[in-house]
Parts: C-alpha cells; sequence; structure tokens
C-alpha cells in the first residue's frame, strides 16, 4: 500500500480484472487481499486449466505476481467427484 509501483499495478489490475476474466471466460468468484501478508486469495471458475492459465498470462495479471505471493489449486466439485469415482469401477 506504501510502495508506488505495487499501488500502481494494484490500481491498474482492479480496474482491468472483471474484463480480463471475461476475455478468457473465467468468472471471478472473489477476491481477497492480506495487505500486510502481500498475499492474495482469488477463487475463479473456469471453463479449463488452459483458460484459467491464459487468464493468469495477462500482462497485468503477471505484473500482480510480482508483489504479491500467488498459489493456484485446482478444485472440482462433488458432481465432478462422484463422476470420477463412477468411472473408477
Amino acid at each position: 500500500m506504501f510502495n508506488e509501483k505495487t499501488r500502481k499495478i494494484t490500481l491498474d489490475i482492479l480496474g482491468k480484472l472483471e474484463g480480463l476474466a471475461k476475455k478468457h471466460g473465467v468468472k471471478i468468484i472473489g477476491w481477497w487481499n492480506v495487505t500486510s501478508e502481500h498475499l492474495v486469495y482469488g477463487v475463479f471458475d473456469a471453463p479449463s486449466l488452459e483458460a484459467f492459465q491464459k487468464f493468469g498470462m495477462e500482462p497485468e495479471i503477471l505484473a500482480l505476481g510480482s508483489s504479491s505471493t500467488s498459489e493456484y489449486k485446482m478444485a472440482i466439485g462433488p458432481e465432478e467427484v462422484a463422476k470420477i469415482l463412477k468411472q473408477a469401477k
């Protein structure tokens, strides 16, 4: 918050995030910052891993990563879990 470069990057992405997500078919479920730790939590729904990766490679998203810690985990819902379990027979 007190670093001019980080402040500019963050303000820039906040104005573009929805448009970038829509460009790749990604839905933003939620986005939270732990400012004291330079940590960002985001929950997204994407049509594929590839679509999410392309979203994450946008220059503005990459710039945001230069000042925050990012960790990505792919999760599936109960319907997908059931489908996988039924196929494993």
